[in-house]
């Protein structure tokens, strides 16, 4: 997987990125987090908590406050805040990302606009066929490796959600690359700052890559020299200079 992975990253010389993405259903519904706010995700919330946690959001004095969680960065990046982040920070469309992931909440719908940005997205499942993966079907720990192994060997991790996954990996990385094996860790709580404004919030709605593309020139930069006007926002594990 990882030499396929590399072979589709002839634009970038072999290099590539790589997101741990946790929004599927079951984290998006512990999160106590609101996405879309309208009738279908209050229900599929609602029951998703309940098929997992069985009364434990029910309980008598919890309280529940979507606005705070957000605000305190507790609640997992959808994928289009991942996107804005990477672009902001100067990666284009010609940028080679793998998502490593669970399945997707309402994935049609999330992924898209990630998919619009980074052209050149690839999954477990684009870079395998459904014969070489089906070994794995029903197995989360043996398709967590698949995972685990493309990210291990990308020129840069971005974590978006505390787990065992990319604390393992990000130790692990450690010893790649003579000890200059880069991580990108978002600051939520700075980011919501961020994704407030007026502007982006218009770009967010509008599923934006037109937009986007007319707000600013984006440039990809070197993986090995990230040049961020965003890098305010994330806490880079980085033992090189910039």
């Amino acid at each position: 997987m990882v030499d396929r992975m590399i072979k589709k990253s002839a634009l970038t010389g072999g290099k590539y990125m790589s997101v741990h993405l946790r929004f599927e259903e079951d984290m998006v519904a512990f999160s106590c987090c609101i996405y879309d706010g309208d009738w279908k995700e209050n229900i599929a919330m609602e029951n998703a908590r309940e098929r997992g946690w069985r009364g434990k959001f029910r309980r008598p004095g919890r309280v529940i406050n979507p606005e705070a969680n957000r605000r305190n960065g507790r609640c997992p990046l959808a994928p289009i805040e991942v996107g804005m982040m990477l672009r902001g920070m100067g990666f284009d469309n010609t940028t080679s990302l793998y998502v490593a992931s669970g399945k997707i909440y309402n994935a049609e719908k999330y992924m898209t606009p990630l998919r619009e940005l980074f052209p050149l997205l690839q999954t477990k499942e684009t870079i395998t066929s459904p014969e070489e993966l089906a070994q794995f079907k029903g197995h989360s720990s043996r398709l967590a490796a698949l995972d685990y192994t493309v990210c291990l060997r990308s020129e840069a991790f971005v974590m978006t959600q505390g787990s065992n996954f990319p604390h393992f990996l990000m130790g692990h990385r450690r010893y790649l690359y003579g000890g200059h094996a880069k991580t990108i860790t978002p600051d939520k709580q700075k980011m919501v700052l961020l994704f407030d404004n007026p502007d982006i919030r218009s770009a967010l709605s509008d599923c934006y890559p037109t937009c986007l593309s007319a707000r600013r020139s984006w440039r990809r930069p070197e993986f090995r020299h990230v040049k961020s006007g965003y890098r305010h926002l994330a806490s880079f594990h980085l033992d090189s200079q910039f």
